[in-house]
């Protein structure tokens, strides 16, 4: 199982309550296809992240940093919950932390916009398109990090991971196809 992460262009806000400073929005919109690159597309069904909100302990990343951790649910530093829409997020600013601070004063100016997540996925099916082109649909994933970022794209490495497995899921269903006809001609 590889690790993968995903991004999203989100409106990201910047607020104060009372004395308090958090930074918010959606870390996953569902059912929205991201192309990954020419040709390969994802999406997140909502289903793909129930049991990580039920079980898991995410953190919120600067960047996906993790030396910059800016909460996480374990201590209700973050809260993530799922709407009709996504996952919204929302994170408390440690006032103490330099780092932090200077994260939300980059979102509430605007100079960083977009999200990403980290995660493993556990269940997803795969299509090839008629007109060519592959789609992934996250149906289950181990949610363990969302992250507000600069540049919110796959790293390379993680690109050539995914390639890896589209090639892989071609290869078995093209023996799955040689297989149902060696048994066709075999029964005649």
């Amino acid at each position: 199982m590889e690790k993968r992460t995903s991004f999203l262009t989100t409106q990201f806000r910047a607020e104060q309550e009372e004395e308090q400073l958090f930074i918010e929005g959606y870390f996953i919109k569902f059912n929205s296809e991201t192309e990954l690159w020419p040709g390969t597309y994802e999406e997140v069904a909502p289903e793909a992240i129930v049991n990580s909100l039920k079980n898991g302990d995410v953190r919120s990343l600067f960047n996906h940093d993790t030396n910059l951790v800016l909460g996480r649910t374990g201590n209700k530093t973050l809260e993530l919950k799922a709407d009709d829409v996504g996952l919204f997020g929302k994170v408390e600013i440690n006032r103490d932390d330099s780092q932090a601070m200077d994260a939300y004063y980059r979102i509430k100016r605007g100079d960083v916009t977009g999200c990403s997540f980290g995660f493993y996925p556990l269940n997803e099916d795969f299509e090839e398109r008629s007109e060519g082109g592959t789609k992934y649909i996250l149906r289950e994933i181990e949610l363990f990090e969302v992250s507000p970022c600069v540049f919110p794209a796959y790293p390379q490495t993680e690109i050539a991971a995914r390639k890896k497995d589209i090639a892989e899921l071609k290869r078995e269903k093209l023996d799955l196809k040689k297989q149902k006809l060696k048994e066709r001609i075999k029964n005649g």
